[in-house]
């Protein structure tokens, strides 16, 4: 995925309230994901009318920064990688397997892209996510290392190794659960720093956008964090989970009743022609 000449930083930047001409640094890279995880909703429109979304630079940033909709980890994370090497980082995309609640990581397929970045001057590689989507997701970008608990906003994660039979190390980022004594840690996803290439991403975006057994192609799911929020949307299922670990949950409706949630509580404008709820 090479650095598109054309990007339009300003425009994303405004986009998510960050002032432009930033050192490419580690203040600056966690400053933009905080700032894109808080500005652009996860969503997964598309998929649910049946087609995969186009990750084309050129697209993503038409939908993403142009017009009020969101979208899934391919498009999140391809348009972070375009803004960060436009800051002057360099950029490793990487495939990682969704393991939330599963048995072991080898029971999943890798489908979640993320990012690893090289900060200048730093030996260690930071990972960067914007388009995980979940309450145990990086609000931002960490120092890929074992043995420390990260506090990105009011989550903390970690990284531990994986035993498996590849070469490379498996990584598991997890999250930490629950309150006082009740706290534990839980799996989000695992990964290798084994590189993939744009057309790997075009394979993973089209399996989950269009296989019927995903998710994504089968119900409305949209989410988002503002302070001291995070927001879903799982069909008619509306969920708030507060930083204080307080959840509150509501049963939509109707259609009329679902658009207006995703313009007033997301900022995503649904096309006309679709159907939201099953």
């Amino acid at each position: 995925m090479s650095v598109d000449t054309a990007f339009e930083l300003d425009r994303y930047l405004a986009r998510i309230g960050v002032r432009a001409g930033r050192a490419p640094d580690a203040a600056t890279l966690r400053e933009v994901c905080s700032a894109h995880n808080h500005a652009i909703p996860f969503e997964n429109l598309d998929p649910l009318r049946g087609s995969a979304p186009s990750l084309e630079p050129a697209d993503v940033v038409a939908k993403l920064v142009h017009s009020s909709r969101g979208g899934y980890c391919y498009e999140h994370n391809t348009l972070l990688s375009l803004a960060l090497r436009a800051l002057g980082f360099r950029v490793t995309p990487l495939l990682a397997r969704v393991i939330l609640g599963a048995d072991s990581p080898e029971s999943r397929p890798r489908t979640h892209m993320t990012l690893l970045v090289d900060v200048p001057g730093e030996e260690t590689p930071w990972l960067a996510d914007a388009g995980f989507g979940a309450p145990g997701s990086l609000l931002e970008a960490v120092p890929l290392i074992t043995g420390a608990e990260f506090r990105s906003g009011p989550r903390r994660h970690r990284f531990v190794h994986a035993p498996h039979e590849g070469p490379l190390d498996l990584w598991v980022l997890q999250a930490a659960t629950g309150t006082g004594g009740g706290e534990s840690w839980e799996n989000q996803y695992a990964f290798t720093v084994e590189p993939f290439a744009a057309p790997d991403f075009e394979v993973a975006n089209w399996h989950v956008a269009t296989n019927p057994r995903s998710p994504f192609s089968r119900r409305l799911y949209v989410q988002c964090t503002r302070p001291g929020v995070h927001r879903a949307l799982d069909d008619r299922r509306y969920t708030e989970t507060r930083a204080d670990g307080g959840v509150t949950e509501r049963l939509l409706g109707t259609e009329e009743e679902a658009r207006a949630l995703l313009a007033e509580d997301f900022g995503i404008v649904a096309p006309e022609d679709m159907k939201l709820l099953s």
